[in-house]
């Protein structure tokens, strides 16, 4: 029997135009250290660049709601 945990890691996507740059969720499937910083598709569908500086569920009003919301 396999038990699997739902790992996710904190993303930065870029600001576009009037819209901010938001920190998203990324489900991650291999181990922290395996994070390089490379872009990856968030739990909303986002590009973002994950950082292993922060942690998923970032404090702050510049979150994705619905990263939030899905994770």
């Amino acid at each position: 029997m396999t038990t699997q945990t739902l790992t996710f890691a904190a993303a930065r996507s870029r600001a576009h135009g009037p819209t901010v740059a938001l920190w998203h969720a990324v489900e991650v499937h291999r181990a922290p250290g395996d994070l390089d910083g490379a872009c990856e598709l968030t739990v909303c569908g986002t590009l973002a660049r994950v950082t292993t500086e922060a942690h998923w569920p970032v404090s702050g009003v510049d979150v994705c709601p619905a990263c939030t919301a899905a994770s």
